[in-house]
């Protein structure tokens, strides 16, 4: 099973000793071309952060996908920029993902106003499961990494939600420092959220997709996906956000999106 070997591999060694073959190397460019745009010093604790992801989470291809090291790695890319600068595991109550050929069927539950719960099946291209379950469909997932300005990424969205996990409801505010860090949080993504609602819901365009007006969890997702995507214009349209998003990703992703 590929990733046993790869967890294998990765499983002895430390963080200062973190070994990255070339081809690997060479993959990510390819298949994460933002992933080429890092500079030398993030691209290498990006490496020690994959290693540590694919050591400590099991993957698991499903629907008769054969998983490959290119799969691993690009999800593991991708899900580790958001915490490049975190100490420790990267996603603590992460244990599993699940890989998908392409769009998977999900059972939706949902409660009329009578009360009465009613469940339908529908298609979906990734879901963050709340007790540490992934789960992606891979076309979806190549196609995001491949298109880095289109601030659309279903990798970065649906490991946002695993963040906003990690502290409880799935809620729009992921684990803070302090009570004033989340007071801030608060305040900004109330605002930005309130004025997005109205944006959308007067058909005026934003940098943002219209699917953050879902509810606050998938404004906050939706926010990540252009934070890495389209950082210039993120900053220009919502710059107290982009505050609070680079603070709490400790980067700022303008440095490094530039056109070349």
């Amino acid at each position: 099973m590929i990733w046993q070997k790869l967890k294998a591999f990765f499983g002895g060694e430390t963080q200062e000793a973190v070994v990255f073959h070339e081809e690997w190397i060479a993959l990510l460019k390819q298949n994460v071309p933002l992933y080429a745009r890092l500079p030398e010093e993030l691209r290498l604790r990006l490496h020690e952060r994959i290693a540590q992801f694919i050591s400590t989470i099991r993957f698991e291809g499903c629907g008769g996908l054969e998983l490959t090291e290119a799969m691993i790695l690009t999800v593991a890319a991708q899900a580790c920029l958001l915490v490049v600068h975190r100490e420790g595991k990267p996603y603590p109550k992460l244990s599993a993902v699940y890989l998908y050929p392409t769009t998977f069927s999900s059972v939706r539950k949902s409660v009329g106003a009578s009360g009465i719960v009613t469940e339908g099946e529908v298609r979906r291209l990734g879901e963050s499961w709340g007790w540490g379950t992934v789960v992606l469909a891979w076309d979806s997932v190549a196609q995001g990494a491949r298109c880095i300005h289109d601030g659309d990424n279903v990798t970065f969205h649906e490991f946002a939600h695993q963040l906003d996990h990690e502290d409880g409801p799935t809620d729009g505010a992921p684990a803070l420092p302090s009570g004033a860090a989340y007071r801030l949080w608060s305040r900004v993504f109330h605002d930005n959220y309130a004025d997005f609602l109205q944006s959308t819901e007067e058909g005026r365009k934003t940098v943002m997709d219209a699917y953050g007006a879902t509810n606050p969890a998938e404004f906050f997702a939706v926010a990540t996906e252009t934070f890495f995507e389209k950082p210039e214009k993120l900053f220009e349209e919502r710059p107290e956000m982009y505050a609070e998003l680079a603070k709490y990703y400790h980067l700022d992703p303008r440095e490094w999106m530039q056109d070349k």
